[in-house]
């Protein structure tokens, strides 16, 4: 394939800039042809050829051209202004609100391209100018100026997409209006028609949901394009001239990539994707996962992008399989914002071929409180498949708000702002700032006094606290580790990193038993003989300090024969390793799909939702405080040899409300396809959030198929959605899974749907309980062994509407009562059994 393998990034740069001398031209002017193509040179007195070889023309004269300015404007400035400059050696200054109007022929989007630059001028001082910028209505600069911040570049470019209809007599009108007492001023216009097909009507929305339509009156923004792992690329490279920056400003970690390359007359277009969605060059080089001398690659590369809070964004994602010598060898997932966005991606399955050009739509807000954009790419959690991953180009697109604008928030004031603004916002944040400071500091200081009057409780009657010591030990148990005050609980034993590494026989590679995205997960036995699950902590892990402890604080309070438990941990030498109980049967995601496992037969799936429902059912109501899960998912649900259900991972867990409050506003985490929309939403946690989980659940038991499939047809992707339409048209038997059709009774089906369409419910308040499913669950247990039906009491509060008037007796030792309290007694031989790979994608 001629690829360029193993380069360091500064021959891989330079390898790319000899491709776009030579190759470049080759292939970019078999090009696109506008129908409107307007270049305006403004204050220019003849027509101006630039480097990409477009001639801009003046802005004055010109009246049949096909635009005119209103009212016209004869102030000039200029300064000598060297090449590729030259566009920006004049500009015309407006003293008042003034009007391009651009009669284009063709109705649809055209690119409107701004070029600003403040020349010096000892009459005007353009770098104070304070204006706006409007195009058919939409706001694409709300009261700019260059001394706004020093940050600002000496030169602005930028680009917008706008739209052009019939309404408006097929005119682009740009208008720029000073602020009082201020100056506009503007370089260069470009306004080009936009190729049929370049955006899309639809786009996926992160977290994975319904597409998000973009209207073609939305206007947008190109906030960043990156030509990953390659050179700069300008507009005389590009058939639509634009222009293409390289990525490494924006790489976290440029360790973690290395950038590769092709001869870029290789590269194919296969049908449906137009040559004009990006240039050859940028799908010949790529950036892909760097060589990090290890067994295993386990890391993702990442690149953080500022932009503006408040808005929605188009993320387009460019792909080129360039690595591979066979289809199917490069299979890997992609992150947004911390979000999964593709799941085991294998970009050959949608070309059916190598080096061919590919590109995925992409929609996600980012909140007021937010300025920044998460790219990030990495291995998948599958074993046969080499850990790659690849990235080839990237495009960030602002979408205008409902009230029709790409720069500021709506309900913003910018009525006043000016010096005095300015002077009068810091004064405010000073102050508001000192009441702060004083408010902290009384708080400090009535927490103090509170504190020191409470008795001081005995060591022993409370979780040991995590050592913060970094030091070495060859002892069987740490000298900090407290053992002789440990609770008798049989947890938090503090394990010393010694005993941890002859347990796992210094983590043999053959003791792997499952990679998430902690760390790998390993098979031991400890000195006692007791078989364990040893999760050590990778260091470039996305997941770190904050989960590893929030796991042994949370199962420090549980226990419950429905919940894995903690055997100890070990934070010696930087380290951060967890060791669970060993559970032998795996997620439960591997008796569903992806493995050679026997499919479980309806009555094992109904118990195995049974007990998870009991263990998270326990942590809502049973534990001392309410604990919220936060990332219930079938390979969080974990079985022993028996095939007993329980609920594992708790990094992500948050303690509930309490009882003056309704929810617990915190920050959404969790994993795509199983996240609660309202919490989404709202920002908002409740214990409802993982009933809605839990209803995911249930459906991916029932079908047995992933949560969200993005190769299936778009109503199929996500499963919550697809199961409910069956659902709701009383059709449920015709999606499960095909190893269950005639085994099924149809009013087990029945009361499973129901209950699992409710959990499935939009709004939180409209879901049961855990108790009210389990107590379904239940029930369809019971319609499934119809034989042992009886006459039951009809007592039970725990229902959801519309159950029969009678109900099956459930004998009491199967209802798992005293795993309602915590007792630390009960349960203490069931620690058999097997554990998860404890799969926790990355983009969560």
């Amino acid at each position: 394939m001629g690829c360029l393998h193993s380069l360091p990034n500064a021959i891989g740069v330079f390898i790319c800039l000899l491709f776009c001398c030579f190759w470049v031209p080759s292939f970019v002017f078999a090009a696109f042809l506008p129908v409107d193509n307007f270049l305006i040179d403004c204050g220019g007195g003849k027509p101006l050829k630039v480097d990409d070889g477009r001639t801009f023309e003046p802005d004055s004269g010109n009246s049949n051209m096909g635009f005119s300015i209103s009212p016209a404007s004869r102030i000039v400035v200029s300064e000598n202004v060297t090449a590729p400059w030259n566009l920006y050696q004049t500009c015309r200054v407006l003293t008042e609100t003034s009007t391009y109007t651009f009669r284009t022929k063709q109705v649809g989007r055209h690119w409107l391209r701004l070029h600003l630059y403040p020349i010096e001028n000892p009459r005007y001082n353009l770098k104070a100018a304070v204006f706006s910028v409007e195009a058919n209505g939409v706001t694409l600069l709300h009261e700019f100026s260059f001394a706004e911040s020093e940050k600002r570049p000496s030169r602005l470019y930028k680009e917008f997409v706008v739209h052009v209809d019939v309404s408006n007599s097929k005119d682009l009108v740009l208008t720029l209006s000073p602020s009082n007492a201020s100056l506009a001023f503007i370089n260069g216009i470009e306004v080009i028609s936009v190729p049929d097909g370049q955006f899309p009507s639809t786009a996926i929305a992160i977290p994975i949901g319904p597409s998000l339509e973009i209207p073609a009156h939305v206007a947008l923004e190109t906030a960043y394009r990156i030509n990953m792992g390659g050179p700069l690329i300008n507009p005389e490279n590009d058939s639509l001239w634009r222009t293409w920056e390289p990525d490494y400003p924006f790489l976290l970690n440029s360790a973690s990539a290395w950038s590769v390359s092709v001869d870029p007359s290789l590269i194919r277009y296969p049908t449906g994707i137009s040559v004009e969605i990006a240039p050859k060059v940028v799908y010949a080089t790529a950036q892909e996962m760097a060589d990090a001398n290890v067994g295993e690659q386990r890391f993702n590369i990442s690149w953080a992008f500022r932009v503006d809070g408040g808005f929605t964004y188009l993320i387009r994602l460019h792909f080129c399989d360039i690595v591979s010598q066979a289809l199917s060898n490069l299979v890997f997932n992609v992150y947004l914002n911390n979000q999964s966005a593709l799941d085991s991606f294998d970009i050959s399955s949608k070309t059916m071929e190598l080096s061919a050009a590919y590109f995925v739509d992409f929609a996600a807000d980012v909140s007021m409180s937010s300025n920044q954009i998460l790219v990030q790419i990495g291995p998948p959690n599958l074993r046969n498949i080499p850990s790659n991953a690849i990235l080839n180009g990237l495009e960030i697109i602002k979408l205008s708000n409902p009230d029709g604008s790409l720069d500021v928030p709506s309900g913003a004031d910018f009525s006043s702002r000016g010096p005095k603004r300015k002077v009068a916002v810091i004064a405010s944040v000073t102050c508001l700032a000192g009441f702060a400071i004083l408010a902290l500091i009384a708080a400090a200081f009535y927490l103090h006094f509170r504190k020191s009057k409470k008795p001081k409780k005995h060591p022993t009657s409370a979780w040991l606290p995590l050592p913060t010591h970094v030091g070495h030990s060859e002892s069987k148990i740490s000298t900090v580790s407290y053992a002789s005050t440990a609770p008798s609980l049989g947890l938090g034993r503090v394990l010393a990193f010694s005993e941890i590494r002859e347990a796992t026989k210094n983590f043999d590679e053959n003791l792997v038993i499952g990679v998430g995205g902690f760390g790998k997960v390993y098979r031991g036995v400890l000195d006692n003989g007791v078989i364990v699950a040893v999760k050590r902590g990778n260091p470039r892990s996305q997941q770190g300090l904050t989960e590893f402890r929030t796991e042994i604080e949370m199962l420090s309070k549980l226990r419950h024969r429905h919940l894995v438990s903690l055997i100890g941990y070990c934070e010696e030498l930087n380290e951060m390793i967890l060791v669970y109980e060993f559970m032998a049967g795996g997620p439960l995601r591997t008796h569903l799909y992806g493995s050679d496992l026997p499919p479980l037969t309806w009555k094992q799936r109904l118990e195995i939702c049974i007990g998870a429902a009991k263990g998270l059912h326990y942590l809502h109501t049973g534990a001392a405080e309410s604990v919220i899960h936060r990332d219930v998912k079938t390979t969080n649900i974990l079985l022993d040899e028996n095939l007993i259900a329980k609920v594992a991972d708790f990094g992500l867990s948050k303690l509930g409300p309490t009882l003056d409050q309704t929810h617990v506003s915190t920050a959404v985490k969790g994993s795509f396809g199983y996240l609660d929309p309202e919490y989404f939403r709202r920002q908002q946690l409740t214990e409802k959030s993982d009933v809605y989980s839990f209803g995911v659940v249930l459906m991916e038991v029932l079908c047995a198929r992933p949560a969200i499939n993005p190769s299936l047809p778009r109503e199929q992707v996500n499963i919550a959605e697809w199961a409910m339409h069956w659902q709701k048209k009383g059709h449920l038997n015709q999606i499960i899974d095909p190893h269950l059709v005639g085994y099924v009774k149809l009013e087990s089906l029945r009361k499973f749907g129901e209950t699992a369409e409710k959990c499935l419910s939009e709004y939180g308040i409209e879901r049961p309980t855990m108790g009210d499913v389990l107590w379904n669950l239940e029930y369809a247990l019971q319609l499934q062994q119809a034989s042992l039906q009886t006459i039951a009491d009809e007592n039970s509060t725990n229902y959801i509407p519309e159950i029969p008037e009678w109900i099956p007796h459930i004998e009491a030792a199967d209802c798992d009562c005293a795993d309602i309290v915590s007792d630390p007694g009960s349960d203490a031989a069931t620690t058999s059994g097997v554990f998860s790979q404890l799969i926790n994608p990355r983009g969560r």
